[in-house]
C-alpha cells in the first residue's frame, strides 16, 4: 500500500444531510476515508446504508454537507460547478447499474463519444477490446444482451483514460453468470490500466475481489477490512 501522501481521495469529517420538508436524512455521518492509486475497493452494505452518497460525492456529483474532499492536491469541496465538471471529465470514468448508453449509436459510437472531450483518450476500438467486445462494436444497444450494454458502458467508462472509474452496483441488474464477466472486465481493467476502483455493492460475495472492504452501515464507514490474497471471479458465488 502507497503511503498515506499518495492517497488519491483524501475524506475527512464528511457528512451528508438531506432535507425534506422540516425532515433530516443523514446520509453520511463524519466520514474519514483515504483511497490510494491502483487498488480496487469494495464499499459494502445495505440499500440505504449511503453508499451510493459517498460515490456521488467522490465523483463530484454531490458536495458535502459538511467535511473536505480533496483529490490529490484539489479541495473539491470549494471546487466550483465548472470545477467539478473539469474534474469528472478529466479523472473520473463511471459504471452505473442501468447503462446508459445512447439507443441510436452503435456500440464503437457510444464509447467514441467520451473521446471528444478527453485530453488523451484511448481509441474506441482498444477500449472495447479491453472488455472483449470488438465483435459487437456494430451492433445497436438493443441487439446486445445486459452483460454486452454494461461491458460497452465500462469500455466508454475507460476510453478517456480516468484515474479513477467508480462503479454503482455494476451487476445489480444482471444474472449469476453474466454478472462474473462483468466483475472480470473490472477486475482487468484495474490490473491493466492501474485504475483506481471502486464499486458499490450490497453483495458481500464480491467483497473477495477487492484490495480493501470497507463496510457502510446507517451513513458511517463501521469496518474497514484488507484482503491477504484477493479472489477472481470464478472463485466466488452467490
Amino acid at each position: 500500500m502507497p503511503a498515506p501522501g499518495a492517497a488519491v481521495f483524501r475524506l475527512r469529517q464528511v457528512s451528508k444531510v438531506y432535507r425534506m420538508g422540516e425532515s433530516e436524512i443523514h446520509a453520511l455521518r463524519e466520514v474519514d476515508l483515504d483511497l490510494f492509486p491502483g487498488e480496487f475497493v469494495v464499499l459494502l452494505g445495505a440499500s440505504g446504508s449511503g453508499k451510493s452518497t459517498l460515490l456521488n460525492i467522490l465523483g463530484g456529483l454531490d458536495r458535502p454537507s459538511s467535511g473536505e474532499v480533496r483529490y490529490r492536491d484539489h479541495d473539491l469541496t470549494a471546487a466550483s460547478a465548472a470545477g467539478l465538471t473539469r474534474f469528472r471529465r478529466e479523472h473520473v470514468g463511471f459504471v452505473f447499474q442501468f447503462y446508459n448508453l445512447i439507443p441510436s449509436l452503435t456500440a464503437y459510437e457510444n464509447t467514441a463519444l467520451v473521446t471528444e472531450i478527453a485530453e488523451s483518450p484511448m481509441e474506441a476500438g482498444a477500449a472495447l477490446a479491453l472488455v472483449d467486445m470488438t465483435d459487437r462494436r456494430d451492433h445497436f444497444p438493443s441487439q446486445l444482451s445486459g452483460g454486452e450494454q454494461q461491458r460497452v458502458a465500462i469500455a466508454r467508462a475507460v476510453a478517456k483514460r480516468p484515474d479513477v472509474l467508480l462503479c454503482d452496483e455494476p451487476t445489480g441488474a444482471l444474472d449469476y453468470a453474466t454478472g462474473k464477466l462483468v466483475l472480470s472486465v473490472l477486475q482487468r481493467v484495474n490490473q491493466e490500466l492501474g485504475t483506481t476502483t471502486v464499486v458499490i455493492t450490497h453483495n458481500a460475495a464480491i467483497a473477495a475481489l477487492a484490495d480493501r472492504v470497507i463496510r457502510i452501515s446507517s451513513g458511517r464507514i463501521v469496518d474497514i477490512q484488507r484482503n491477504a490474497s484477493k479472489a477472481t471471479p470464478d472463485d466466488i458465488s452467490w
